[in-house]
């Protein structure tokens, strides 16, 4: 992110991480406590989505940013920003082979080309491994995130800005202690609210927006238009930061394009079955939502409650989102 770039070498790394994370945590909870508590809420996180959570948050909060300080330390930085794309990779394949969402060669493809792109822009002409312990701590890091990224998604119809928030009071003071009991600097006043602000852009609404694309997209989709961050963030760097325009972007730019268009010109269309069940989410009355209210349910559209799915079976295009979690 070009607005971390600037950032880099006032804090020692980790510090740096643990004040993003908090700045997203404490900036979140800023957000709940002055939003309208009833009307269009999300529904809160219930006692059964607590070990789902606490996994995310310690793959994803805590062992990732460890194994990838630890990486940074014994690995060159081409290397790194290589290594770094194999999140996207572990959140698709966890995805697929562990949590069996639907996928077929079109997406399988369009990740792959996403993917490329990646490594593409990463590429520094020449590659220099220098022993493989830090290789693989980055890599462990990776599938760290990616374990994260599967996990959230079990809990994403959930209020996504309580979601982040926890993620960030959590893994906030956690890299911050790791950063600084190794000895890291921590920024002037104006670097660490500057450090705070960024967080709550770049990490805490960005997860918001990442675990709504959850619940809507499915994780490994969701975790594929979400690697070509590095591209969107290279774009904004040659529009603000004056950085130039090379071969290795336009490369990268046209090949997430095409994996980007695959992914969006998807139709998956067949005759599937819901089973009943129950579960509280924001919605509105769609053909997947046409169950009766009680007199204290909240009016209009959307809301949230606890409602009942009873058993259906009907066709129609989708993805393997939160509510099309069926076989193939």
């Amino acid at each position: 992110m070009p607005a971390a770039k600037l950032l880099i070498g006032a804090a020692d790394p980790a510090v740096l991480a643990g004040l993003f994370y908090l700045g997203s945590g404490l900036g979140l909870a800023a957000w709940r406590a002055l939003r309208p508590a009833r009307g269009k809420a999300e529904a809160p996180l219930v006692r059964a989505d607590l070990p789902w959570l606490a996994g995310a948050i310690l793959a994803g909060g805590v062992a990732g940013p460890i194994l990838l300080m630890v990486g940074l330390a014994r690995t060159d930085a081409s290397v790194a920003s290589l290594l770094l794309t194999l999140e996207g990779v572990a959140t698709a394949l966890i995805a697929w082979f562990v949590f069996r969402e639907n996928f077929d060669r079109r997406i399988a493809l369009g990740m792959a080309l996403i993917i490329a792109g990646a490594l593409a822009l990463g590429w520094q002409g020449e590659i220099e491994l220098g022993g493989l312990f830090g290789p693989l701590a980055i890599a462990a890091a990776c599938l760290a995130w990616g374990i994260d990224n599967n996990l959230t998604r079990k809990v994403s119809l959930a209020d996504p800005v309580q979601i982040a928030m926890l993620k960030g009071l959590v893994a906030g003071p956690a890299n911050l202690m790791l950063g600084l009991s190794a000895g890291g600097a921590s920024p002037p006043l104006a670097g660490t609210a500057a450090a705070l602000a960024v967080g709550l852009l770049g990490y805490g609404i960005s997860l918001v927006l990442f675990v709504l694309a959850l619940r809507q997209l499915g994780t490994a989709r969701t975790g594929a238009y979400f690697s070509t961050a590095p591209f969107l963030g290279a774009v904004v760097a040659v529009a603000v930061l004056s950085e130039p325009v090379t071969a290795q972007l336009a490369t990268a730019g046209i090949l997430m394009g095409i994996g980007v268009w695959l992914h969006l010109t998807e139709r998956h269309e067949h005759e599937h079955e819901h089973a009943p069940h129950m579960h509280a989410h924001l919605h509105a009355h769609d053909e997947h939502h046409q169950h009766k209210h009680d007199p204290a349910d909240p009016q209009g559209e959307p809301h949230t409650h606890w409602h009942r799915h009873s058993g259906m079976r009907h066709a129609h295009p989708h993805v393997p989102d939160m509510h099309h979690q069926h076989r193939h």
